[in-house]
């Protein structure tokens, strides 16, 4: 189901791991860390992709933390790159340095990039894996296109979609205030019936904790508790009062009705839930490259276990799995 609000991630759904299938046999070299195909990456690019990235502070600080399962990282994300650039030019697809950064810019959105690249850092997640993941996405959404997969982004679709979750979305918008007595409450309660748009000069009058200058929305699991059964029995442009001693008085709730967001609020969620289904599917035709490819990993970076690189214990690294992970900016 669609929720309402969404928090904004920088990247999501980032598994650094080999995930191969077809994988060839008989290619073997000590200076080699993976075939993948007919390239490879040497150990010498593995060890130096390593210590780029161990510049950085926080990155260094997570590596070292992490030993040997930090470089099997960095080794799946080489691997998983040279699967995408192979994938890209097969479906011609093309994406640029410019548009990684647009696209980084639409999903930090107002957060603070210094910030959100700070808390990444520390999770061992640097600049430049963030902009391969990035691109990588912007790979499967053009895979998507090119195979016909995207439909459901076009106008027409999202408006259909937000017609079937619109119920979904549904808010309550009230307000309360809180008065000295139920005197007071009963003078209060009958203004706002009589005038429901005299809420604001009424709250005004009674500031204090216990009060919400203007209306707001919520959804109905998230209305006070105290109060959630009276508003969602209450008449649309109604109020009633409810004795809250420990609120200092008697609260008056005003019930302006339910209320929807309107299309352009949630398009971006829309476009989200429908470009994630598109990269699913586009998922399935990288498959199909990685296992045209087939991988060959040095064992003494791991094994390959149901097509990831983990360690000989097992152990895939899944970072940046979902919004409690990754501290950032969506989709």
């Amino acid at each position: 189901m669609l929720k309402r609000r969404v928090p904004r991630v920088l990247v999501s759904g980032f598994v650094l791991a080999v995930a191969v299938t077809g994988l060839s046999g008989c290619r073997t070299s000590p200076s080699v860390a993976a075939y993948v195909g007919d390239t490879h990456i040497s150990v010498a690019e593995l060890e130096d992709a390593v210590e780029e990235r161990l510049t950085d502070p926080g990155v260094a600080a997570y590596a070292e933390a992490q030993g040997d399962e930090f470089t099997r990282r960095v080794l799946g994300l080489l691997v998983q790159e040279q699967v995408y650039a192979v994938a890209a030019e097969r479906f011609d697809v093309q994406v640029d340095d410019d548009d990684v950064r647009a696209r980084i810019d639409e999903l930090l959105g107002d957060d603070d990039p210094e910030e959100v690249f700070g808390q990444l850092a520390e999770q061992g997640i640097g600049p430049e894996d963030v902009r391969e993941n990035v691109r990588q996405q912007l790979v499967r959404r053009g895979i998507a296109e090119a195979e016909g997969e995207a439909d459901a982004l076009s106008d027409e679709a999202l408006q259909a979609r937000y017609e079937e979750v619109r119920e979904d979305l549904a808010q309550v918008s009230f307000g309360y205030l809180t008065v000295p007595d139920d005197a007071t409450a009963a003078t209060v309660v009958a203004q706002l019936n009589a005038d429901p748009t005299a809420y604001p000069a009424l709250a005004a009058q009674y500031p204090g904790a216990a009060t919400i200058p203007e209306l707001e929305s919520r959804a109905p699991d998230e209305l006070p508790a105290v109060l959630a059964e009276g508003i969602q029995a209450a008449a649309p442009n109604t109020a009633f009062a409810t004795p809250v001693p420990e609120a200092g008085g008697v609260v008056v709730t005003f019930v302006e009705g339910v209320v929807y967001p309107p299309f352009e609020e949630v398009r971006p969620q829309l476009e989200g839930e429908a470009a994630e289904a598109a990269e699913a599917a586009a998922d399935e035709r990288i498959q199909g490259v990685r296992e045209d490819l087939g991988v060959t990993v040095n064992p003494r970076y791991g094994v390959l276990e149901d097509g990831r690189l983990v360690a000989g214990s097992g152990g895939v690294v899944d970072i940046l799995g979902d919004e409690d992970e990754a501290a950032a900016p969506a989709e």
